[in-house]
């Protein structure tokens, strides 16, 4: 199936969860994530299943001033 994220293509297997896009990507950190625009906490990305199409979100922490 395929999933977008931060609106790059990415194909991950049926049943996959959003705990196994996070593998895919592999940010540095993570601040908070959305499926289709609805914040999915912490603790439910290993149960989270994705479904094709969905739109995944990682918003990373910035530094700065």
């Amino acid at each position: 199936m395929n999933v977008f994220i931060n609106q790059e293509t990415r194909e991950l297997p049926e049943g996959a969860t959003l705990a196994d896009a996070l593998q895919l990507w592999q940010p540095p950190a993570v601040f908070a994530t959305a499926v289709n625009l609805q914040f999915v906490p912490r603790s439910a990305y290993a149960q989270h299943r994705l479904n094709d199409g969905d739109r995944i979100e990682i918003i990373a922490p910035v530094t700065g001033g």
